[in-house]
């Protein structure tokens, strides 16, 4: 969210001493990420230390606490997990939102900062003990598996019928419109494409292993001190490991193919065989995914100001060149060789 809550500073000290324990002198907002329902803050208490407050409103599920909490526990030093509440919860109620309190790492993520070599290796490392690791029935009940859902694919086509349909007197609206109809058929194509590849998938039995299921460069934060992070773990799911390798040399947020980047993480990562077609698949299923979202964000309100337009920015540097448009479509002209 780039837009400040309409929350007075006061009620989020209190809720935080409520629910922690915790005297905070200050909470300063932080206009961080594209979730218009995630707002988040850096709090510093009476002792100067600070704290990343992330609050979210509407649909929350623990897992996304849960899970990063277990695999830090696991000894993966890339995960930040949360604090617990005085209760012993992983988060608390502040009015209509729900409250996850965090160490405050210093650093940037990866839109704004560029990986070395060091951190492409210690990424590979820490995503195959992810991959790796063997969550106990009680927390692994909770989490999702993936089914390749038509979902998205479904959303996506009626948002195309309607901006070939609806005029948009908002101009933010106007313009993403105008953007999806010019690229009527590379989207169709991608659909088309992704439908088929996920039939295939059903029918075959690609080993199902621990995901973060959203790996893109702004949920990697690179500290100050060189170390890197995998943050916002609200969808975790069991799916094929290519659901999160297809983010690794996928052009994503501006950055060029790096066949060097990519030979680094999988220095870290390990031998592995990647499954081609899992790969396109994803690929396809994550620009269609941030396509159906940005358009319900942008088409159905005029509310949200400089999130909505940072939505369709988003949205339309993935389909210039060298980019995960074209990357995905590439890696499906591979994968049927």
């Amino acid at each position: 969210m780039l837009e400040k809550p309409d929350l007075d500073d006061r009620f989020l000290v209190s809720g935080l001493e409520s629910a922690y324990g915790l005297r905070v002198a200050e909470v300063v907002f932080l206009p961080l990420g594209a979730d218009v329902n995630t707002a988040v803050y850096r709090a510093t208490s009476a002792d100067g230390t600070a704290y990343f407050l992330k609050l979210i409103k509407g649909a929350f599920d623990e897992i996304s606490v849960a899970v990063p909490r277990f695999l830090r526990a696991q000894g993966i030093q890339a995960i930040i997990a949360p604090f617990e509440t005085a209760d012993r919860l992983l988060w608390g109620r502040l009015g209509a939102y729900k409250m996850i309190l965090y160490p405050f790492v210093q650093g940037r993520n990866g839109y704004e900062a560029p990986l070395s070599e060091e951190h492409w290796v210690t990424l590979g490392a820490a995503l195959r003990g992810v991959h790796t690791a063997v969550a106990p029935p009680a927390l692994a009940s909770r989490i999702g598996r993936d089914c390749y859902s038509a979902r998205w694919r479904e959303a996506v086509r009626a948002f195309s019928i309607q901006v070939e349909r609806d005029s948009f007197d908002d101009p933010v609206a106007a313009q993403l419109a105008a953007f999806v109809h010019s690229r009527r058929d590379e989207v169709g194509q991608m659909v088309g494409r992704a439908e088929h590849l996920g039939a295939m998938l059903q029918s075959r039995s690609l080993p199902f292993v621990l995901c973060h299921a959203d790996m893109h460069p702004g949920n990697l934060l690179i500290a100050d001190d060189g170390a890197v992070f995998i943050v916002d773990w609200d969808n975790p799911v069991f799916a094929p490991k290519e659901r999160d390798l297809m983010a690794i040399g996928a052009g994503m947020g501006g950055a060029e193919p790096d066949s060097r980047a990519e030979g680094w993480f999988y220095q870290g990562y390990g031998q592995t065989e990647v499954d081609l077609m899992a790969l396109a698949y994803y690929r396809y299923e994550r620009i269609i995914q941030d396509l159906a979202a940005f358009c319900e964000q942008v088409l159905s309100c005029s509310e949200g100001g400089q999130d909505r337009e940072m939505a369709v920015r988003y949205l339309t540097g993935q389909f210039l060149p060298g980019r995960e448009v074209e990357t995905a479509f590439r890696t499906d002209t591979v994968s049927v060789r």
